[in-house]
């Protein structure tokens, strides 16, 4: 069976912001979907020990309030979070994430400042990642428009109720995941080992290109030095605690 025929994994963050050094999960989604089985969600509430800017709260739709009052404590979410993921990778099951370098480095991040373990330092290379941002921009490179979440499930056809919660968030992303898998047999025929690679290299390739454009863009010039390359995860500078 091919991989998008199978059993897949949605996972999203929605945070305190886009820093992913300094910036905290609010709330989290893993959930299980396809596989001609019945889809199986988690989702968390954290408190994150910060306050939520009015600019992250306009999209997510939590208040710091509301966060220090419903929010479960920031370490547990982590443990919780890292253990789902642990065991949907421990199961071969692919992790779907929309941005995956956002997302699984930002759960790096808040794993290490609360002394938790890393999933990739329980899971070494058993990781397998599918993110339709990668897959899209690979497949259209050329296609005008945005390509975030929402864009992409217009252009897939994929609908996207409750944009930026995680829950709805992580559906959608498998969704548009099953669309590319489905249409595109050089994405859809490959084996999860191969498409992650493939991936890696792809990921790659786009940060290159998008750091060129910056570079010879006036006024932009000096963001091309903080387009990142690594994929799915940016690995942490010290590789220690935060």
């Amino acid at each position: 069976m091919t991989w998008h025929l199978g059993r897949m994994c949605g996972f999203d963050l929605e945070t305190t912001g886009v820093d992913t050094e300094q910036d905290r999960i609010v709330t989290a989604c893993v959930v299980q979907c396809g596989g001609s089985q019945p889809t199986a969600s988690a989702t968390w509430l954290a408190d994150p020990g910060i306050d939520i800017p009015d600019g992250a709260a306009a999209v997510h739709g939590i208040t710091t309030d509301q966060a220090r009052t419903d929010g479960r404590p920031a370490a547990e979410v982590v443990e919780q979070v890292i253990a789902a993921l642990t065991q949907v990778v421990r199961d071969g099951i692919p992790v779907v994430a929309m941005n995956a370098a956002f997302d699984l480095t930002m759960l790096d991040r808040e794993a290490r400042r609360h002394g938790v373990q890393p999933l990739t330092d329980i899971v070494g290379d058993q990781l397998r990642v599918i993110d339709p941002r990668v897959l899209d921009k690979h497949t259209d490179p050329y296609r005008r428009g945005g390509r975030k979440l929402d864009d992409l499930c217009r252009t897939y056809r994929v609908p996207l109720d409750g944009a930026h919660s995680a829950d709805a968030d992580a559906i959608a992303a498998c969704r548009v995941a099953w669309r590319i898998g489905q249409g595109v047999p050089e994405i859809g025929g490959a084996a999860l080992d191969v498409l992650h690679g493939r991936q890696i290299e792809w990921a790659r390739e786009q940060a290159e290109s998008l750091a060129a454009y910056f570079a010879r863009t006036p006024g932009k010039e000096s963001w091309a030095a903080g387009v990142r390359t690594e994929w799915p995860l940016i690995p942490h500078p010290r590789g220690g605690v935060q």
